[in-house]
């Protein structure tokens, strides 16, 4: 069983890469690729669990798309042929159809999700999420935090990844939030996603083909879990600060 992570050295904003620490730490028998920039993905010649990508800097995402770009279409086919990926925070927005900037600047993603990201340089916008995501035994309850300049825009309603009830969705506008393609799995949520929401791991852990989904420290993310989960539905909590 294997890991990637596509490019750690630039694409671990927020100590991302502790979401696949912490599949390590559940699975100990899960190999771990680090693919730097400018390297062949080693999901596009061998078989891989789990691709993970985390954030970046504005200029990282561009030299993601950068390296990224002449595989654009063996890319899309794993993703049609049911790739698990998982991209976290703004590596989102590097699989959209680009990022267009109030600084005058703007680059193409990679255009393999719908909608185009806005940033407003000068405007960090920071909150909590609370929402859920949906499974065939029902819904369960996410968490984490968002950290961005900007949303997206012009994605056409479906194919979500998690449902907002507190917090921002894709855009102010929506109540959708990141995608979920196939098996590809997008967010902008940061947190350590995996850390935060311990039955959203065992759920990913199911789809790697881990053989057991036993978390590490369960029961003491499950209690922080549910603690959070209740402090978020608390109405006199604002989801937005500084």
């Amino acid at each position: 069983m294997k890991a990637e992570i596509l490019f750690p050295e630039v694409c671990n904003l927020y100590a991302d890469v502790e979401n696949i620490r912490y599949l390590q730490c559940c699975c100990p028998d899960l190999e771990t690729v680090e693919t730097p920039l400018h390297a062949r993905p080693v999901f596009l010649d061998e078989d891989v669990s789990l691709v993970y990508m985390g954030s970046a800097t504005e200029k990282g995402l561009m030299l993601a798309v950068e390296t990224l770009l002449p595989y654009k279409e063996e890319i899309r086919a794993k993703i049609d042929g049911g790739q698990l990926f998982l991209l976290t925070g703004n590596a989102m927005d590097a699989f959209s159809q680009g990022v267009d900037s109030d600084g005058a600047w703007h680059f193409d993603g990679l255009g393999l999700l719908p909608g185009r990201a806005q940033y407003t340089m000068m405007k960090r916008q920071n909150s909590f999420f609370l929402g859920t995501f949906d499974t065939v035994s029902g819904p369960m309850d996410i968490v984490g935090f968002k950290s961005l300049f900007g949303h997206t825009y012009g994605a056409p309603e479906g194919n979500a990844l998690f449902n907002t009830i507190r917090g921002t969705g894709r855009c102010p506008e929506s109540k959708e939030e990141g995608f979920h393609i196939h098996n590809l799995m997008a967010t902008h949520l940061i947190g350590p996603l995996l850390i935060l929401n311990p039955p959203f791991t065992k759920y990913l852990m199911q789809l790697m083909g881990c053989e057991s989904t036993a978390l590490a420290f369960e029961t003491a993310a499950f209690g922080s879990y549910r603690h959070r989960v209740d402090e978020f539905h608390q109405e006199s909590r604002s989801a937005f600060y500084s």
